[in-house]
C-alpha cells in the first residue's frame, strides 16, 4: 500500500470519531443545513486526509448529483460523499466539494453526535430515493 501521510490541520478542526485524524476546519464550512441518514451534515470547501470511492449516480432531495463516498484514510469509516457534478444549475456551487456527516466526526470541541434524538427517517440529500 505505501507510506501513509496524514495531514494535521491547525486550527477548529473537525475529526474522524473514530480515530481522531484530521478532516477539516471550521473555516471550511461552506454550510451546515446538509442532512444525511445520521441527521447533520455539513458541506465543506476542502477537507484533508480522505479517499474518494467509486463515483456513482444519486438522486437526492436536490437533485441528481454525481458523488463519490469519501474515507478516512486511518481507519477506512466512511464519513460522507463529495460532490463531483451536479445537473441543476442552482447546485453547481456543490461541486469539488465535499459533505461530512456530524455523526461520524468530532467536533472542534471534542463533541460526538451520536444520540438518538439526531436520527432522522426519510429520503435526504445523503440518501439514495
Amino acid at each position: 500500500m505505501g507510506r501513509l501521510f496524514v495531514v494535521n490541520l491547525e486550527g477548529k478542526i473537525y475529526s474522524c470519531k473514530h480515530c481522531k485524524t484530521h478532516l477539516a476546519l471550521s473555516e471550511d464550512i461552506v454550510s451546515k443545513d446538509f442532512r444525511s441518514r445520521h441527521g447533520k451534515a455539513y458541506l465543506f470547501s476542502k477537507v484533508v486526509n480522505t479517499s474518494v470511492g467509486k463515483l456513482e449516480e444519486r438522486m437526492m432531495m436536490t437533485g441528481l448529483h454525481t458523488v463519490a463516498d469519501i474515507f478516512c484514510i486511518v481507519c477506512g469509516s466512511i464519513v460522507g460523499w463529495k460532490y463531483e457534478t451536479a445537473y441543476e444549475s442552482n447546485q453547481k456551487y456543490k461541486e469539488g466539494k465535499s459533505v461530512l456527516e456530524r455523526f461520524k466526526m468530532s467536533g472542534p470541541d471534542g463533541s460526538n453526535y451520536c444520540s438518538s434524538h439526531e436520527m432522522h427517517i426519510g429520503a435526504s440529500d445523503g440518501d439514495d430515493a
